[in-house]
């Protein structure tokens, strides 16, 4: 069976194509590509935003104190908003102790 040169030329462009499709598989699976962010660093960043928030509210707490500011409404809105990010974080930090609990128990 003879083969038309240009059948041939095609072949031979897929087998390259083949090949080089080939070696790009295996070089994404060879090194796994890194996270842009790890846990630790959004853990840490969500921290630093609930230590600004209750900071937020100590200042505003004292400065309504203080009398130099009387905007009750924003002071309450802030108030819960730092309840609720501190309250959040209480849990977070609960459920990451028992995960870790149950992984100390486990037995390799």
């Amino acid at each position: 069976m003879v083969m038309s040169p240009i059948a041939l030329a095609a072949y031979q462009n897929a087998m390259v194509g083949a090949g080089s499709i080939d070696a790009k598989v295996s070089r994404s699976l060879a090194k796994p590509a890194a996270p842009s962010e790890g846990f630790g660093s959004k853990l840490m960043d969500s921290l630093k935003t609930v230590n600004d928030m209750q900071n937020q509210k100590a200042d505003m707490v004292q400065s309504f104190a203080s009398g130099q500011t009387e905007n009750v409404h924003e002071l309450m809105i802030n108030l819960q908003k730092a309840g609720l990010a501190m309250q959040m974080t209480t849990t977070v930090r609960g459920k990451v102790l028992e995960a870790y609990k149950e992984l100390v128990k486990m037995q390799f």
